[in-house]
């Protein structure tokens, strides 16, 4: 496997397809450039997913994630595509993709983008005692 920038998302197979769980991952080292100024944005994204039939790998995730580096994007719309690419790459039953931009002119912004499977239903939260 490369260990340069990539758009390549690689996947494996989920190892329990039939259960709803939750894969949660936490990328602090997002970076991108300003679309007006050129400076870089820096961001943490967090991801979280039900995998239907396969899962994301994490180096070509890794990959993915620096291949923004050198690109100019708002923040709104460089979220939507990375969750985009990351459903065409996984088809998950559900899968969520918040980034919290730090500062840019005195404002931080956090994006939160969502995708449900069709027919997918999440089920009843459980409290415990």
């Amino acid at each position: 496997m490369s260990t340069a920038p990539s758009k390549n998302l690689e996947t494996f197979a989920n190892p329990e397809p039939d259960r709803d769980y939750t894969i949660r991952m936490r990328i602090p080292e997002f970076t991108c450039l300003c679309p007006k100024t050129g400076q870089p944005d820096f961001a943490t994204l967090h991801l979280e997913y039900v995998p239907d039939k396969t899962c994301v790998e994490l180096k070509s995730l890794k990959l993915y994630v620096w291949s923004f580096r050198d690109e100019g994007a708002f923040h709104e719309a460089v979220t939507n595509r990375i969750l985009d690419d990351l459903v065409k790459a996984t088809q998950p039953r559900f899968m969520r993709l918040s980034a919290e931009f730090g500062v840019r002119g005195g404002i931080c912004t956090t994006v939160v983008a969502e995708h449900r499977a069709r027919g997918w239903k999440v089920a009843a939260a459980i409290a415990l005692p």
